[in-house]
């Protein structure tokens, strides 16, 4: 179960990259672990190291104000590629709670709300505005499913109301049936379901 999705403030991380799938996000070869936890230091690995191993200067997320922001802005067609839910593993363990793009790969976006990930998709306006101003804070509010930017707009973000349940009470699908055991069990003793045959 992870931690309910709690509404916050953040500065912005621009990536302005299109079509970024989830193979650099995290590279194939990180992908042996099932834990959810520790791949932050694989998030964008080819892009965040230089072939000796050291940091790249130039990568947005090794650059020291980037450190404890919570909301990426991607290029368009975010997630495209090969299904896998390390990618949004890997986005949450380094920090990050939110991705803001025009759109998103559809895996991608359901493995990102099933793992604590909020995806946000904004108009080509607003995002040209996000990834032009980084140093702005923007407020994601899930329970009014809107981003609060500093003007004042409040930009509404779409969200199915299932994810965004589950999203603000930590759960899953999983979680969400163990939930209702009390009530299966209630319906199942009032309807004699449950009884073997």
């Amino acid at each position: 179960m992870a931690e309910p999705f709690r509404n916050f403030t953040s500065k912005l991380i621009p990536l302005p990259a299109e079509n970024v799938d989830t193979d650099q996000i995290i590279p194939a070869r990180f992908l042996k672990t099932t834990e959810r936890s520790g791949l932050a230091s694989a998030l964008f690995n080819d892009w965040r190291y230089l072939p000796d191993g050291s940091p790249n200067p130039d990568f947005v997320l090794n650059q020291p104000e980037m450190q404890g922001r919570k909301v990426l802005v991607v290029g368009d067609n975010v997630g495209c590629g090969s299904s896998r839910e390390h990618a949004p593993w890997a986005l949450t363990s380094w920090g990050i709670r939110a991705i803001i793009s025009t759109s998103f790969a559809d895996i991608f976006r359901n493995n990102s709300l099933k793992n604590g990930l909020l995806p946000i998709i904004v108009s080509k306006d607003v995002h040209a505005w996000l990834l032009a101003n980084p140093g702005v804070e923007v407020t994601v509010d899930l329970e009014s499913c809107t981003l609060g930017l500093p003007d004042g707009r409040q930009v509404k973000f779409p969200i199915e109301a299932f994810a965004r349940f589950c999203l603000l009470n930590g759960t899953d699908e999983l979680g969400y049936l163990l939930g209702q055991a009390d009530a299966i069990a209630a319906y199942e003793a009032r309807t004699g379901k449950g009884r073997a045959a």
